[in-house]
């Protein structure tokens, strides 16, 4: 793919024949300098004796020295005068001509007055710092000496490419790397791929590119398909390996536009989830037309761009991914590929690895069970869907971690205890998280835009009546993480910190898998028509952010709150399921008693009749339950009526709440 040693480019010629070819042609443009140093003086009358290679005609494909040449848009005389300081590496009788040049024994480097002197077509313009030479950091100049004494060396890498040495430099290798066009891409960036053009090194004429969105892998793989397509390379600078700004980031500057030129190659510059500093917009500035820059966010920079939205694909762009990278065993796991679809937007990139690796495992699976020959049967099915379904959890879970509290979700139906209309309510909400594949994309409400189409619920009600258990349910219904983000962490009293706080939850949601639950909602909402100051017009559009990204999230979004009388009924419309969980009543107090100790706990004489008359919800309950089996195994006795009027009184205490005889009535 890079110039100088572009080996695909003929079939007849191989990579070693290229570079011999392009040595043979450096001796013969050494032996001209040699040449010009005996026509320029009869006092280097014997380098032309010593001549046995006449300059090489034009090579096919072309030297490195040409090609070189053609991109940093070289004179004659500037080529020469490369080709000299290369010389006096490579060439021990040009070496030796510099140094009898310069009269001072051991001093071999070329100088400006020798160049003028010695080479055809000379210009003074040559050494200027806007010419390529200096600009692109070709050759240096020695400090402390006028510009015609100074000595010039050919940078290293330089010199490497003229001996048909491609590699990027060594002081660009620890900051960059290489991003090679992916095996697949989803749909929507193919199609952009399709409308886009890449920025091609060396055209002064091109728009930069920035490709904005939340896929930070689809940007780049629809960058490296870009740069793969025009044949040139790609690199990318992360946003944390971007050097300081000033000196440094000037140097990269020059250093890699002189490599986009070498290689021929494109820079991608990853800001991702972080804002540009100084150093990024330095570089956004200084680097090349050829330049790709991607973010979440759509930026304004000091310089002309064309914008690209690309986010992560559509669930049913998903589920043609899933079914390329499984190939044959999709049909296997078919069942479940829209459910993965709907509840994870993955990149192609981490559907594609995940493909492979459970599929490796998969294959593997019956090597485990010892020598069974070939007649070995594949693994189940069923573990192949369950692979994957961990696997793509396991890929969403780390953008949470620090952000939120991951609950692990065990309880199940029959440990959640609320009135029938609740229940069922619940049931709805898991059912329609089942089912968004086919209603949104199979039945086209999705292709009316994706406003509204979150699935977001308030759970209200007094503490402790089950709002968290609830969220824990369903969770574990739906085989997804629970994430509680507390509200009254995330509410800053400075003015747009909320948002802040709640973009990066929600962006580091977006890869699906998850149930959000926003806990503590009380301290965030507030009825609308009470403004009475900034702040309170601040704590509305706090609310309403929060609400806008519920909507929009692909995901399960609960809020719960104690108090649901404090929503502006303007906000409640925009939640999808609003319910209500009651104090419980007795009978509800009774099962709830039932079942509150697991059946590997020792009871004796445990009555939830009378239990039930405790006036309490069912949070309490559970705290009772457990103090009640601490007091047991200390007293090495099995949990009975006593234990739990003592653990009834420590919570009745701790909650300063009176109890009532009638409550704790014949426990004893």
């Amino acid at each position: 793919m890079s110039g100088p040693t572009p080996f695909a480019s003929s079939a007849a010629r191989s990579c070693a024949s290229w570079e011999e070819r392009n040595q043979a042609y450096l001796v013969g443009e050494f032996a001209a300098l040699r040449k010009r140093f005996a026509d320029a003086s009869p006092d280097y009358a014997d380098a032309a004796a010593s001549l046995s290679i006449e300059p090489s005609a034009p090579l096919d494909p072309p030297a490195a020295i040409d090609t070189l040449a053609q991109r940093c848009a070289l004179s004659p005389f500037e080529r020469a005068l490369l080709l000299l300081c290369a010389g006096v590496e490579m060439d021990s009788t040009l070496a030796a001509l510099c140094e009898r040049a310069s009269g001072q024994p051991e001093r071999r480097a070329v100088t400006f007055a020798l160049a003028l002197a010695v080479l055809d077509e000379p210009h003074w313009s040559a050494l200027a710092p806007s010419r390529p030479l200096r600009r692109l950091r070709l050759i240096e100049m020695e400090p402390g000496y006028g510009v015609t004494r100074a000595p010039l060396r050919i940078d290293e890498r330089v010199l490497h490419y003229l001996a048909g040495v491609n590699q990027i430099d060594e002081r660009l290798r620890a900051v960059l790397h290489r991003k090679t066009a992916p095996a697949w891409v989803a749909g929507e960036h193919a199609q952009i791929v399709r409308e886009t053009a890449c920025p091609l090194p060396g055209d002064e004429a091109a728009r930069a590119l920035h490709l904005w969105g939340d896929d930070p892998a689809g940007q780049e793989d629809v960058a490296a398909v870009l740069a793969h397509e025009a044949g040139v390379a790609l690199y990318v600078l992360r946003h944390e390996d971007t050097p300081p700004p000033g000196d440094e980031t000037e140097q990269f500057v020059r250093l890699w536009t002189r490599e986009s030129l070498l290689q021929p190659a494109v820079l991608l510059l990853q800001w991702s989830d972080e804002p540009p500093g100084p150093a990024a917009r330095q570089l956004s500035a200084g680097l090349p037309p050829a330049l790709v820059i991607a973010s979440r966010e759509p930026l304004r920079l000091a310089r002309a761009f064309e914008h690209v939205e690309v986010n992560k694909p559509g669930p049913t762009s998903q589920r043609q991914i899933w079914e390329a990278a499984l190939g044959p065993r999709a049909t296997q796991v078919d069942g479940i590929l829209d459910d993965v679809a709907q509840q994870f937007r993955l990149s192609a990139e981490g559907i594609v690895a995940i493909g492979a690796a459970t599929i490796g495992a998969f294959d593997a699976a019956p090597a485990a069970h010892g020598d069974e020959g070939e007649n070995a049967e594949p693994g189940d099915p069923a573990q192949l869907r369950a692979k994957i379904w961990d696997a793509c959890r396991a890929l969403a879970r780390p953008s949470l971690e620090g952000l939120a509290e991951r609950i692990q979700p065990r309880a199940g139906w029959d440990d959640l205890v609320l009135p029938d209309l609740q229940r069922e309510m619940l049931h709805e909400l898991a059912m329609q998280s089942r089912h968004r594949m086919t209603v949104y994309e199979t039945w086209g409400f999705a292709a009316k835009g994706r406003r509204g189409l979150g699935l977001s619920a308030l759970f209200s009600g007094p503490s402790g009546t089950g709002k968290t258990l609830a969220a824990e349910v369903l969770a574990n219904e739906l085989a997804l993480d629970l994430y509680r983000i507390d509200l009254s962490s995330v509410v800053s009293k400075y003015i747009g910190e909320t948002e802040k706080n709640l973009k990066r939850a929600f962006d580091a949601a977006e890869s699906g898998g998850v149930v959000l639950l926003f806990d503590e909602a009380d301290a965030l909402f507030g009825k609308r028509s009470e403004v009475r100051d900034s702040h309170d017009r601040y704590a509305n559009i706090e609310v309403g952010y929060l609400l806008q990204r519920m909507e929009s999230f692909q995901g399960l979004a609960i809020l719960t709150t104690n108090l649901k009388t404090s929503i502006d009924k303007a906000f409640q419309r925009r939640l999808r399921f609003m319910i209500d969980f009651p104090y419980p009543d007795a009978a509800q107090r009774e099962a709830i008693w039932s079942r509150i100790f697991p059946a590997g706990t020792p009871t004796r004489g445990l009555q939830p009749g009378r239990l039930a008359n405790l006036n309490m919800a069912g949070g309490n309950i559970r705290n009772i339950a457990l103090n009640a089996a601490f007091l047991a195994a200390s007293s090495g006795e099995p949990v009975g009526m006593a234990h739990v009027l003592r653990a009834t009184r420590m919570e009745a205490a701790k909650i300063d709440r009176p109890l009532a005889a009638v409550e704790t009535r014949g426990w004893v």
